[in-house]
């Protein structure tokens, strides 16, 4: 004989178990990497690295300005790639550089 605390726990586990495994198949993918022929990394001159940079196309470019040092990179510290928000939060390398590269702001003292 079923009691109702054993209808309310059948009737969890058959609605979660499928919202679980809902989940679990359709939740958020990681992003993907940008690759340096995607339209958007050749229209702002992305390179993976920034020691391979055009100096003579992109004339404001600095040998120490890297992806990981812009205000747009949301990587952590020490990581090899991170979002960049210039790319639609695609995976940049952090030694990278593209043309919308802004200095992050000073840490307030």
């Amino acid at each position: 004989m079923n009691t109702r605390r054993n209808f309310l726990t059948k009737l969890v586990v058959s609605v979660g178990t499928p919202a679980l495994l809902c989940n679990a198949a359709f939740g958020q993918a990681p992003p993907a990497k940008l690759e340096e022929t995607d339209p958007t990394a050749v229209a702002l001159g992305y390179k993976e690295d920034t020691t391979k940079v055009d100096a003579t196309k992109y004339a404001q470019h600095k040998a120490d300005q890297v992806c990981s040092g812009c205000a747009l990179y949301t990587g952590k510290v020490g990581d090899a790639a991170g979002p960049c928000g210039a790319f639609g939060g695609k995976l940049v390398t952090a030694a990278g550089w593209c043309a919308v590269y802004a200095k992050k702001p000073e840490a307030a003292k």
